[in-house]
């Protein structure tokens, strides 16, 4: 039997390449991340396969499983150890390849499979590994899978079994590609910049738009592990400003941004100017809740407060729910309470039936933006966007805070702005309104501006976000008391990103 992991071995040594090593905090709420191979070593994944087997048979759950891997140096490596884990522990593993994480979801579906083990860092830097799992579609693993999984892991309670089989799909990209585009083609020709950042979508994503019948403008398109340019993150400011400069000099309609495993979308307006995903979702829950009256979404603590007082909104009977931020999380609420569509301000959007299969995936939602500036011809982005009523809001901040740290230190936050609550304090010259707990702190004052920080689900970082319905002023002032706040904690490091106040 594989020997329990340990969280102290070195690369380099004799003992890392005859030990399994796994961090304990690569187990994150809802998936795993870990520098590879500093956190965890192929034997380290070794032991991962054998614990997402064992955790199948503990739960009932016929051990099939669709496999894939991101474009990056050692995602197949890493692929290939994690795949050794989960044959010796019986299962059936279904390998598709190179992937995006909405192919291998949507692979569960195309071959009856039970479970995902979609190795992919996402947009994170280079260096960093992971894995998506599920063994229920269209859901992921939430908090108690992963609490069990690691559980299983670091106590070496895995257990080996007979009876692996080990299956290579060759056709799922194309399987893949047919479901999205068997379809009407658009009759709007729009022309489209398609930004991939060098990441896994670049092979997939402008074939999916051409065949729906755009004129695609490829950006970054060829893949690259390296990254040359910057990460394939449509949150990141660099990546918004390279696809900007390129719908500004091919006069695009649209910019469409997606991350490293294809799983999220960023939306570029014709005039350049990005258009962040929460204020992307009510455009389209207008348009969907247009054709669907009475529709019902969900959205998560990050998103934008115009889900409920929008008047096109609400005049189409539509209703949002607001929830815990997570693709994981919103993915479940979509799921089991039926809503339409799930929408996330780092741009996961769950479109479930007749409109998706109810998991995130960017080119899904890069047709439904396609589709929406096609039922609306004499408008641009521009229109459909400054339609909207207008808020003051800020891109997805994260400054540094260790794995180990990050929950402390919001923990010590909640309790600041309760007592400043409980003091009749006031925050940017106006009184608390409300806190919204339910992950980490949503700061509200009296006239509806905002302003959150809750620690990162998946990498060392806090979030920070917000937003004014009055005034970019105030906007600003509600950043400069939660950045106020933060520069107490010696804990905080630099920012990926920060607004001027």
């Amino acid at each position: 039997m594989l020997p329990k992991p340990r969280a102290d071995l070195k690369p380099n040594t004799a003992d890392f390449e005859r030990l399994p090593l796994v961090k304990p905090t690569g187990f994150r709420e809802y998936d795993a991340r870990w520098l590879f191979p500093e956190e965890i070593n192929l034997m380290g994944l070794n032991a991962v396969g054998l614990g997402i087997a064992t955790l199948f048979a503990r739960r009932g759950v016929p051990k099939r499983i669709v496999v894939g891997h991101d474009f990056r140096w050692y995602s197949g490596a890493v692929k290939q150890a994690l795949m050794t884990g989960l044959l010796a522990g019986g299962c059936e593993v279904h390998d598709i390849g190179l992937a995006l994480s909405p192919m291998a979801y949507y692979a569960q579906f195309a071959l009856d499979v039970e479970g995902v083990a979609m190795v992919t860092a996402s947009h994170n830097d280079n260096g960093w590994t992971g894995i998506k799992m599920g063994l229920a579609r269209p859901l992921t693993f939430g908090p108690d899978d992963m609490s069990e999984l690691k559980e299983i892991v670091l106590s070496g309670a895995y257990e080996a079994k007979a009876g692996g089989r080990y299956v290579f799909v060759d056709d799922m990209a194309q399987r893949y590609i047919k479901s999205l585009t068997e379809r009407p083609k658009l009759k709007r020709r729009l022309k489209v910049v398609c930004a991939c950042g060098n990441g896994t979508a670049g092979a997939f994503a402008p074939q999916v738009l051409e065949a729906a019948g755009c004129e695609v403008v490829p950006l970054h398109t060829e893949l690259d592990h390296s990254f040359p340019h910057h990460n394939p993150n449509p949150e990141d400011m660099k990546m918004l400003r390279a696809v900007s400069a390129k719908v500004l000099e091919t006069r695009a309609d649209v910019g469409l941004a997606f991350d490293g495993d294809g799983d999220r979308c960023g939306v570029v307006a014709n005039d350049g100017h990005e258009i962040f995903a929460d204020k992307v979702g009510v455009m389209l829950a207008r348009d969907i809740s247009s054709i669907y009256k009475n529709a019902k979404f969900v959205v998560d603590v990050k998103s934008t407060g115009l889900f409920t007082t929008d008047p096109v909104l609400k005049a189409n009977g539509a209703t949002t729910t607001y929830w815990k931020t997570g693709h994981s999380y919103i993915k479940r609420f979509n799921f089991e309470n039926k809503t339409l569509v799930g929408f996330e301000k780092s741009g996961h959007f769950f479109f479930n039936t007749p409109l998706g299969r109810g998991y995130d995936d960017g080119l899904v939602a890069a047709l439904a933006v396609c589709d929406m500036l096609e039922r609306n011809p004499s408008k641009s982005m521009v229109d459909l966007r400054d339609a909207l009523p207008k808020t003051w809001g800020s891109p997805t901040m994260s400054p540094h805070c260790d794995d180990e740290k990050k929950y402390g230190v919001v923990d010590r936050i909640i309790e600041h702005y309760k007592k400043q609550e409980s003091m009749g304090a006031k925050i940017a010259g106006q009184s608390i309104r409300e806190l919204i707990t339910v992950n980490g702190v949503r700061v509200v004052l009296e006239d509806g501006t905002w302003g959150l920080i809750r620690a990162s689900s998946n990498k060392p970082e806090l979030v920070i976000v917000v937003e004014s319905p009055t005034s970019e002023a105030n906007m600003k002032a509600i950043f400069k008391d939660l950045d106020g706040v933060l520069t107490r904690f010696p804990e905080v490091g630099e920012y990926n990103q920060k607004i001027a106040v």
